[in-house]
């Protein structure tokens, strides 16, 4: 069963930057497909940042784009970078895996393997 383990949350100052780590275990094969997704309460759960552990193929969503990096730190762990942060950012933030390809790379339904999550919050 394929287990994720994010951490790096905390509390950052708007204009400040956070680094994030997933780490991936209790597999048989190494899922491919990893993504970053964040949600606050009462809202949906947003994906934010993909990476294809094959290829290094990375796609973000608007919000995040040109301030968040996704990139491969080993073979079990993925780690999101995020800089000039903004109190919009406040959220919880996840990772999640996959096996199968799809076009919808940050479309929660499509992951079947979540973690707990770790919280980020932004002041202004």
């Amino acid at each position: 069963q394929v287990q994720l383990a994010e951490s790096g949350g905390g509390s950052v100052q708007a204009g400040g930057s956070l680094r994030l780590s997933c780490a991936v275990s209790g597999y048989t094969k190494a899922p491919r497909f990893l993504a970053w997704f964040r949600q606050t309460p009462g809202n949906e759960r947003e994906g934010i940042a993909f990476i294809d552990m094959l290829t290094g193929a990375t796609e973000y969503a608007d919000s995040v784009l040109g301030r968040f990096t996704v990139a491969q730190n080993n073979a079990e762990n993925i780690i999101l970078q995020m800089n000039a942060l903004k109190p919009d950012d406040t959220a919880m933030y996840t990772c999640a895996a996959r096996y199968g390809v799809t076009n919808s790379r940050l479309d929660q339904k499509k992951y079947a393997y979540w973690g707990q999550g770790t919280q980020v919050t932004v002041s202004s």
